[in-house]
């Protein structure tokens, strides 16, 4: 096995998520340059031989264009061979309405891509993506069941790889997205029921570049109409009242599309939009879009 130069835990790690690919010939990674599927395809890659082990990158309107790049430059990094393809989960119907099911048709997009275009050409006998052990105690992926239906290995998770060890691993690794923030696909910033279109997904990249620009570590744009509802870290909050840079803020947002912008004291709130539905089962969808409604109702009060 080939973790010889990482520290004892790590080491451990490393050799635990190869063990979970014993017998495969050659893998396919679903891979994004997160830092998960990140540290899948570098065990892979050892493990395997690069010959191997591919990673496969899927292009389409709700992947932001820097994380594209950052998906290439990592992949050199590791000295990994990536296939890129385009996916079209955007045609989809059932995408497109944006239920609390979203990310089903969105990995199901691509694991049928996969198993369809690529597995022939490339001569897989396997998938896998980087679903880790804390991910697979969440409520709040439908995307597993993608995965499940399309019989994708899970790795990390398998080996009991917690978010935290991987991110330790990654460092281990020398992966430059070791620390990197987690960056769900742009549809997430819509509220579920409002259907996803490309010229959103585009408002939502380009309002979230302008924080990028600003020097924000993280950011989500949350997109309710004509109004922007920016999340930043907390700490970072405090950034929007330094001289020049509520200014900027305001500017760019507006260019990007948006007609009003505000700031959400809460900060960032991971699955914001999905939890809500999740967290009321009996209720729904509509407890949801209800109270999407009443948010919206209040800032179009406040404005009046």
């Amino acid at each position: 096995m080939r973790f010889d130069d990482l520290q004892v835990a790590t080491r451990a790690d490393a050799e635990a998520v190869a063990e979970q690919l014993k017998g495969v010939h050659k893998l396919g990674v679903a891979y994004s340059g997160g830092v998960d599927s990140a540290v899948l395809l570098a065990v892979a890659v050892r493990a395997l031989g690069r010959e191997h082990a591919v990673g496969l990158l899927a292009d389409s309107p709700s992947l932001a264009r820097h994380e594209l790049q950052t998906a290439r430059s990592v992949a050199e990094q590791m000295g990994a061979d990536v296939v890129e393809f385009a996916t079209h989960e955007g045609d989809r119907r059932e995408y497109q309405a944006n239920g609390a099911d979203r990310c089903f048709y969105c990995k199901d997009e691509l694991f049928t891509v996969i198993e369809d275009r690529l597995a022939d050409d490339l001569a897989l006998d396997a998938v896998a993506y980087g679903e880790n052990a804390d991910d697979a105690t969440r409520v709040d992926r439908p995307g597993a069941e993608a995965a499940t239906r399309h019989r994708v290995l899970r790795p990390l998770a398998g080996a009991g790889i917690t978010k935290s060890r991987v991110r330790a691993l990654a460092r281990d690794l020398g992966l430059s997205v070791a620390d990197k923030p987690a960056a769900p696909c742009l549809a997430s910033r819509i509220p579920h029921g409002e259907a996803v279109t490309p010229e959103k997904l585009r408002q939502i990249e380009d309002a979230e570049q302008v924080l990028r620009d600003l020097g924000f570590s993280d950011s989500r744009v949350r997109h309710h109409g004509t109004i922007a509802r920016i999340e930043v870290p907390l700490p970072e909050l405090g950034r929007f009242g330094e001289p020049g840079i509520h200014e900027q803020a305001l500017r760019g947002i507006r260019a990007a599309g948006f007609k009003y912008v505000t700031v959400d004291l809460a900060g960032m709130q991971s699955g914001a939009f999905t939890m809500q539905i999740i967290t009321h089962p009996k209720e729904g969808r509509a407890v949801e879009l209800a109270q999407t409604a009443e948010a919206n109702a209040g800032v179009e009060s406040a404005k009046r």
